[in-house]
């Protein structure tokens, strides 16, 4: 059997491959395989080029990189955007979004020096025929485009190479940036602790919380954060994105305290296919905490400890549907909370925490007995059961408390959960919602310490 991959299979493994990488991966990766790629304006899904992606991802150094290499800003795609058209339309979406707006910037200089060049070259073209005989010589047609190409590729070059010292150097600044907001954000934390144990042993709520004055306004103010750290990678749902964010925040306190905890957190990425009921075409393969390794086509939602990263599939967000794909999106939300919060593998608890953890491994046999007895629970319990892990099973089963009340609501759930796992149930109110709710730069109360919050926030923005 011939072992030989024909070109044509050879440059769609290329393709393939670098539209994987640039939804998932980095750019440094995937150099090798732009080199070897014959034409990057190739077209993929719904006639869009790697630098459509690119685009839309607000993939700055992959906008970057392609533009480089010549990728036309003029192509459009079925739904008649190009490349600007559509680096504009980003921006108007997220506002705030620094790297969109970076891509904006790139696309738009090359595609004006290309509307240059297109000018020059007619107006050449233009003199030419005005004063020459109509037998027009080919060869020196093509000789004048080489030469037009090249000058427009050596002054690309150029270009790049400006953008790409101003990008390092911003890169530069950010990182001391960075570094002071988690200097900060360690005081805050420890702070908010503090403020937490005390409230709860020594005084009253009342005595070091106050109401917030505009709640409706913090409710907006916690979507469009979440808005803005989503990117949606196929399909168009961003009204559909904010009313399931809208949907947590209003469901119950359980779910409503997830996003006020990650709306203030510069770390939290979402991805989102509108187009699909699972995450394959975003995320291929997944590694489970337990270590077990699958496929993206069995997961509706997932978390992904490494790039720190939640993934959705949406297809069904609408009517009757909503509630799972917005129990999924808990389910993810709630696990990325925990891993940013205690920093302790996704566990619901501090790390050398030595009581907390018996508390949580006594809610896990808890549960485990009360399987073995076949008594029943919900499904969102019953896989976490089925992890193959201790630490698996803790870290799912404390994600499973607000999974199951944003799928069927407060009321009925909370007195469900207290039936069927009373302890489960008690130490996600008491220590989960508590703790982070504390650390939430927006929620139904703000503690007193409001210069840390002040400047922590002034800092980020």
């Amino acid at each position: 059997m011939a072992r030989n991959i024909s070109a044509s299979g050879a440059e769609q493994f290329v393709e393939e491959r670098l539209l994987a990488g640039l939804v998932n991966g980095s750019l440094l990766q995937h150099k090798e395989l732009l080199d070897m790629l014959e034409d990057v304006d190739v077209r993929h899904a719904r006639q869009r080029t790697l630098l459509h992606v690119g685009v839309g991802l607000g993939k700055a150094d992959w906008v970057q990189e392609l533009l480089a290499r010549g990728a036309d800003t003029d192509i459009t795609d079925d739904s008649q955007q190009n490349a600007l058209s559509s680096a504009e339309e980003m921006v108007r979406q997220f506002p705030d979004d620094v790297e969109r707006s970076k891509v904006l910037n790139l696309v738009t200089l090359v595609h004006r020096r290309d509307q240059v060049i297109l000018r020059r070259l007619e107006a050449s073209s233009s003199r030419s025929t005005d004063h020459v005989t109509p037998v027009a010589s080919p060869e020196c047609d093509i000789a004048s485009l080489k030469s037009s190409v090249g000058s427009l590729r050596r002054e690309m070059k150029s270009l790049v190479n400006r953008l790409a010292s101003s990008l390092e150097e911003l890169k530069a600044n950010v990182c001391g940036r960075d570094a002071l907001l988690r200097c900060l954000e360690e005081a805050v934390t420890s702070t908010a602790d503090d403020v937490t144990c005390i409230k709860c042993g020594l005084i009253g709520e009342a005595s070091i919380s106050q109401p917030i004055s505009d709640p409706a306004r913090a409710r907006q103010e916690c979507v469009n954060a979440m808005m803005r750290k989503t990117r949606i990678v196929y399909g168009s749902g961003v009204d559909e994105m904010r009313r399931l964010y809208e949907r947590l925040y209003d469901e119950d306190e359980f779910t409503a305290f997830i996003i006020k905890y990650l709306c203030g957190n510069d770390r939290v990425n979402v991805m989102v296919d509108f187009e699909s009921e699972n995450i394959e075409r975003m995320k291929e393969k997944v590694v489970d905490l337990d270590g077990s390794q699958g496929n993206g086509s069995e997961w509706r939602s997932f978390y992904d400890f490494e790039s720190e990263t939640v993934y959705l599939g949406a297809k069904e967000c609408f009517s009757y549907w909503e509630k799972y794909v917005c129990a999924e999106l808990a389910w993810a939300l709630t696990q990325l909370s925990l891993k940013l919060f205690y920093d302790n593998e996704g566990r619901p608890y501090s790390k050398g925490h030595v009581e907390r953890e018996r508390e949580w491994m006594r809610a896990l046999e808890e549960a485990e007995e009360r399987r073995k007895r076949g008594e029943g629970y919900d499904w969102s319990i019953n896989r976490a059961l089925y992890r193959k892990t201790p630490k698996a099973k803790v870290c799912w089963l404390a994600a499973a408390v607000p999974t199951i009340i944003a799928e069927y609501g407060s009321t009925e759930r909370r007195a469900i959960l207290q039936q069927q796992a009373p302890l489960l149930f008690s130490l996600y109110s008491n220590n989960v919602m508590g703790t982070l709710l504390a650390s939430a730069k927006v929620g139904p109360m703000s503690i007193s310490y409001d210069f840390f919050f002040t400047s922590w926030s002034s800092l980020k923005h």
